[in-house]
């Protein structure tokens, strides 16, 4: 179901419509408005080029988010690898252990 939440980004009223609830539309719109109040901080920049410096800046802790998390993908899949690893040697050892007292 669509839902319609109307927030406010620039000093100016959106009719959103999503699917998310209105929550989420209300926390993606204030991180918008919020990029869009610090690239016109003590500047004279049209609202066109708020608007794409925000997108920008956006873009940017987007990319980085995702380099992060791939990242911590990536370590891991390392460690589970690590860690399966280090199972089939202590049953290896565990084999050989038993080995060992079964010849006495």
């Amino acid at each position: 179901m669509k839902n319609k939440i109307v927030v406010t980004i620039g000093g100016r009223d959106y009719t959103m419509v999503a699917v998310e609830d209105g929550e989420y539309v209300r926390r993606c719109a204030e991180l918008v408005d919020q990029q869009l109040r610090e690239v016109t901080a003590g500047g004279k920049l049209s609202q066109a080029d708020a608007a794409v410096l925000a997108a920008m800046n956006i873009a940017d802790q987007l990319f980085k988010e995702q380099e992060a998390s791939e990242n911590l993908r990536r370590q891991v899949k390392e460690n589970l690898e690590e860690a399966n690893s280090l199972k089939l040697e202590l049953s290896e050892a565990k084999r050989e252990i038993f080995k060992l007292g079964t010849k006495k």
